[in-house]
């Protein structure tokens, strides 16, 4: 009797060269995700067309649309994240495509802050949905030895996503109104959706573990290889990994990640805090320091190319060294942003240390979201992520209120900002814990590698 071929995908993936498949993976992610960014960052840039045109005098309620979004993302992350570990990762990409821009389009029609508050929450679910999934195909497909660098290239999108709603509301916005931005966030995910849908594959480990579809497998494979001689009887394994059938939350802290799991929760939470409390008031509280307004509002872009460089800088070593990278930089980030109220009376000083904010905090960021796809096995990565996503909603949605109350509070902008030490020292404690964790539990060995805690165990 002739005896099963049998393919161990994770080796496959991992000693083959690059090529235009991740190529073309990682572009169309990137520009998916880039209209994330785009929708969530929109909506500010409308705000003061929105105050003059619908007459509203409560800002706080203004700040309410501005957050609905953030909201829905807390569950958005989860629900689309158990989505992609059920039906598919293209599947929960592109419905979350259809969602973002299905809401984001029905906003051209709102007529008052309590239907726009509601549109931006189900567009935050569509957001929160997109973010774990194209992290999970992503880790999917890369080799270990460059994994998190094209996670955190593909995630840069989202930052300069960001970007985009500035330009179009000073070139469009004075001819065409506040809809354009609307209408640009809402068609641009839809044609996204269709064009993930045509040509953006599902993920290879996925179709192996919980699809059961050796014939697409191997088809996938013979694109990474086409001298590979596999076929649809062919046995895709993914050995270096632990396969659930269905998911339960308590998998998250199973295999060893019982504590691993709620430390990333709380490096999540610890940094989007912090984010968001510097992101959301820094030009607020500059033109309150009676900086210029032209000067305050350049703040955010320079805080935003820090953090992408930030990313960028971190994604090589990860790949070689694991969660050392993001200790340093959380390390890093208790000299900078806190001591921003106190760089105010000289110019380079206050820009370099924006710079560097945006450097640490968004940096960190982009590892963390690294992290949280490779800690988990393919079975329950978007939701691991998604998870990780949703918990770190707390600390994004927390940042920017606390803000609110410490200025109210008339603090000065030196005694504000000294508030991130609490948050940043936590964060840094626990990722130097969880550092040691995942050193212990996987045998030294980076992100991902799980064969060294499986050859380990065998030996005894």
């Amino acid at each position: 009797m002739a005896q099963t071929q049998m393919l161990d995908l994770s080796r496959f993936i991992d000693e083959r060269k690059m090529n235009w498949l991740n190529a073309k993976i990682v572009i169309l992610c990137f520009f998916i995700i880039l209209f994330d960014g785009y929708d969530i960052a929109a909506v500010g840039f409308a705000g003061p067309a929105l105050v003059k045109e619908w007459g509203i005098a409560n800002m706080a309620a203004l700040g309410t649309a501005f957050s609905a979004g953030l909201f829905g993302i807390l569950f958005g992350s989860p629900i689309f994240g158990w989505i992609g570990d059920h039906y598919g990762r293209n599947k929960a990409i592109v419905a979350s495509c259809m969602v973002i821009g299905v809401f984001t389009l029905a906003c051209v029609w709102a007529q008052g802050l309590t239907s726009l508050i509601v549109l931006r929450f189900f567009t935050g679910i569509g957001i929160g949905g997109m973010l774990p999934n194209v992290i999970a195909l992503n880790a999917e497909y890369a080799p270990r030895r460059v994994r998190a660098t094209m996670i955190i290239i593909m995630f840069s999108g989202i930052t300069f996503g960001g970007g985009v709603p500035g330009p179009i509301a000073a070139w469009l916005l004075p001819t065409y109104g506040w809809q354009v931005l609307f209408l640009i966030g809402g068609v641009a995910p839809i044609v996204m959706g269709l064009i993930a849908a045509a040509w953006l594959p599902e993920s290879i480990k996925y179709l192996a573990v919980k699809a059961g579809r050796p014939d697409r497998v191997a088809r996938l494979v013979h694109e990474m290889d086409p001298a590979s001689t596999v076929s649809a009887s062919t046995r895709f394994v993914v050995a270096d990994e632990r396969v659930y059938e269905k998911f339960r939350p308590n998998q998250l802290f199973a295999d060893g990640l019982h504590w691993i799991t709620p430390l990333l929760w709380v490096c999540f939470i610890c940094n989007l805090m912090s984010f968001f409390f510097v992101g959301s008031w820094l030009p607020t509280v500059l033109a309150a320091a009676h900086v210029p307004i032209t000067k305050a509002a350049l703040s955010t872009t320079l805080f935003q190319i820090g953090g992408t460089l930030g990313g960028l800088s971190l994604s090589r070593p990860i790949d070689k060294m694991g969660l050392a990278p993001v200790c340093v930089l959380f390390v890093l980030s208790l000299v900078t942003a806190p001591f921003l109220g106190f760089t105010q009376g000289t110019e380079w000083l206050l820009w370099s240390t924006i710079f560097l904010s945006g450097f640490t905090l968004l940096g960190l960021q982009f590892g963390l979201n690294a992290t949280s796809a490779m800690i988990y096995p393919t079975s329950i990565r978007s939701n691991g992520s998604g998870w990780a996503f949703a918990v770190g909603r707390f600390g994004s949605v927390s940042g920017p209120i606390i803000a609110g109350v410490l200025i109210g509070m008339h603090l000065s902008i030196e005694h504000l900002f000294l508030f991130l030490l609490m948050p940043l020292a936590i964060g840094t404690v626990c990722s130097l814990v969880l550092a040691r964790l995942y050193y212990a539990r996987f045998q030294g060995m980076g992100l991902g590698r799980r064969d060294a805690m499986e050859e380990v165990s065998a030996a005894h």
